[in-house]
């Protein structure tokens, strides 16, 4: 169980790295509709799933944080002066081309580690646990997707744009 009681707790931090990157990633991209509204909304999503791993994680003997990490107002703050640094130095086009393979890259991983978990439940026959893996499995894959396509959707622009 010291096993299950890990991958729950790598799930749980990698949910909460991901509603970070998808949080500085709509920050940097405020002009940007769509990767500024949905982005915030899909963090959202890996917000709620922090929440209720921490919930099933005391089943397991975890005393996991059930609210995202860091305080919001000191993290806007770095992620705004992030983001301005990062423009006065760098091709703004090819940044949102980097943040968007990083958000699909975490969205993979957090999708593999949602895959590990139910095949643990399955195996341990913890129907709450499985459950919890069919009722946000399904988001992140959301998640991963729309980071595929949002890079489909800019990348050719984007790339023979003078």
């Amino acid at each position: 169980m010291k096993r299950v009681g890990m991958a729950i707790k790598e799930l749980h931090r990698s949910e909460n790295e991901l509603a970070g990157e998808l949080l500085a990633v709509s920050d940097r991209h405020k002009a940007d509709h769509e990767l500024f509204y949905l982005g915030r909304d899909l963090a959202r999503w890996s917000q709620r799933h922090v929440r209720r791993l921490a919930e099933v994680g005391r089943d397991y003997g975890l005393h996991l944080d059930s609210a995202p990490q860091g305080d919001p107002a000191i993290l806007a703050a770095v992620r705004q002066k992030g983001a301005e640094l990062l423009g006065r130095h760098h091709d703004p086009a090819m940044l949102v081309i980097r943040d968007l393979r990083g958000l699909h890259r975490a969205a993979a991983g957090v999708s593999l580690d949602w895959e590990v978990l139910a095949q643990t439940a399955q195996a341990l026959k913890d129907r709450e646990l499985l459950e919890l893996t069919k009722a946000c499995h399904p988001d992140t894959l959301r998640q991963l997707r729309w980071a595929n396509a949002a890079l489909k959707e800019n990348a050719a622009q984007i790339m023979v744009a003078d």
